[in-house]
C-alpha cells in the first residue's frame, strides 16, 4: 500500500516540477523597459496580458491536477503516459504565449494559442476520465462524475469557438479563451466536505 502511494506521490512531484519550470520559463520573457517611466510599460501590455492568462491557465491546471491526484491510489502505466502527454502539451505554452505577445494578439498566434488550449484540455480530459474511471465511487459519486464530464465538454467547446473566432477577430478569440478558463477555476470532483 505504501509503495502505491509513493508511486502516486512521485508522479505528482514530477508534474509539480514541470508546472514550476513552465511558469519560470514564461516569466523570463517579461523584460523590464529601459526607460524609467510608467509610460514605458504601456507597450508591454500584450506580454503582460498573455503571460497573466497563461499563468492563470497553469494555476488552474495545477489545482485540478492536484485535486484529481488525491483520488489516485496506484497510477497505471496508461495514466502515467496520459500525464506525460498532458505535460508535453502544457510545456508548449511558453512558446505560444511569447508568440501571442510579440504579435500583439494577431490572428495566427491566437489561433495557435487556442489550438494549444484545445490540445491541453483534451489531454486533461483523458487524464480526468482515466482517474474518474478508476476512483472509488464512494469518494466520487456518479453525479459529480457527470458534472465533471459536462464541464469538460463545455470548456472544450469554448476553446474551439475561440479558435474559430480568432481567424477573423483575434482579440475576441482571446477573450473567449479567458471566459472558457473561468469554467475551470474550481475543481468539481470534490471530496472536500468529507
Amino acid at each position: 500500500m505504501r509503495e502505491e502511494k509513493t508511486t502516486a506521490d512521485r508522479m505528482t512531484a514530477f508534474s509539480d516540477a514541470v508546472f514550476a519550470v513552465i511558469v519560470t520559463i514564461m516569466v523570463l520573457d517579461l523584460k523590464a523597459p529601459d526607460q524609467p517611466a510608467f509610460s514605458a510599460l504601456l507597450p508591454l501590455w500584450p506580454m503582460v496580458i498573455s503571460y497573466a492568462v497563461s499563468y492563470l491557465f497553469v494555476v488552474i491546471i495545477w489545482i485540478n491536477h492536484h485535486h484529481l491526484m488525491r483520488f489516485v491510489r496506484r497510477p497505471t502505466l496508461g495514466l502515467i503516459w496520459v500525464n506525460f502527454a498532458h505535460l508535453f502539451m502544457v510545456s508548449l505554452l511558453p512558446f505560444a504565449t511569447a508568440w501571442v505577445a510579440r504579435s500583439k494578439l494577431a490572428s495566427s498566434p491566437v489561433v495557435l494559442y487556442a489550438g494549444l488550449f484545445i490540445g491541453i484540455d483534451i489531454a486533461y480530459n483523458v487524464f480526468e476520465r482515466h482517474v474518474l474511471a478508476n476512483a472509488d465511487t464512494g469518494q466520487m459519486p456518479e453525479r459529480v462524475r457527470r458534472l465533471a464530464r459536462r464541464r469538460s465538454l463545455l470548456v472544450l467547446a469554448g476553446f474551439t469557438a475561440a479558435l474559430l473566432v480568432a481567424f477573423v477577430a483575434p482579440r475576441l478569440g482571446f477573450g473567449l479563451i479567458c471566459g472558457s478558463l473561468m469554467l475551470h477555476l474550481r475543481p468539481d470532483v470534490s471530496s472536500e466536505r468529507s
